[in-house]
Parts: structure tokens; C-alpha cells; sequence
């Protein structure tokens, strides 16, 4: 079942929306590779705004995908495309319809 999720919220660097768009196309491969992430959403919320949405089954593969390869691309690259760090959230999923 799934319990808990990450949301993370990117803000692109202005004129780098076109590379973070990308970077989360990259990210999908990666996350089909992760057997504990159970959904994985890259998100465009407004014309710089980005996010992920990812859930879980348990908090041991939460933190498996927090310290994997998505993560790690996303910190090598958040100072060049982002305006700003991630902003992480973690949350409980108390009902969903999959």
C-alpha cells in the first residue's frame, strides 16, 4: 500500500525551464529503475515552476530514493538550473485512489 510520498518543488533559473523540463524527463528513467518507488510525477505548475510527486510503501524506500540517483543528479545540477534549492516536503498519503 501506499503511505507516504515526497513532494519537491524546483524553481528554474530564468531561461533554464527548457533543461529543468529535460532534467525531469531524465528523472523518469531513473525512477522506473527505483522497485520501491512506487508512483513518480514530474509536474509543471506555472512557467518556471516545476515539482515531483513520488510515493511509497514504507519510509525505508522513501529514504532509499532521498540518498539514490535522482537525488544525487538533481543536487549536481540544482546550482546551474535552479533559482533556488528544492524545497522537500514529506507527507503521509491518508487515502488514494491508484
Amino acid at each position: 500500500m501506499t503511505k507516504l510520498a515526497l513532494f519537491v518543488r524546483l524553481e528554474a533559473k530564468t531561461g533554464k525551464e527548457t533543461q529543468v523540463a529535460e532534467f525531469l524527463r531524465t528523472g523518469l528513467e531513473m525512477a522506473q529503475q527505483e522497485s520501491g518507488t512506487l508512483l513518480w510525477f514530474a509536474l509543471r505548475i506555472g512557467p518556471s515552476t516545476f515539482g515531483i510527486f513520488d510515493a511509497f510503501a514504507n519510509e525505508a524506500d522513501r529514504q532509499a530514493h532521498l540518498n539514490g540517483d535522482i537525488a544525487k543528479a538533481l543536487m549536481a545540477k540544482a546550482s546551474e538550473l535552479l533559482a533556488q534549492p528544492p524545497v522537500i516536503e514529506k507527507i503521509d498519503i491518508l487515502h488514494a485512489k491508484i
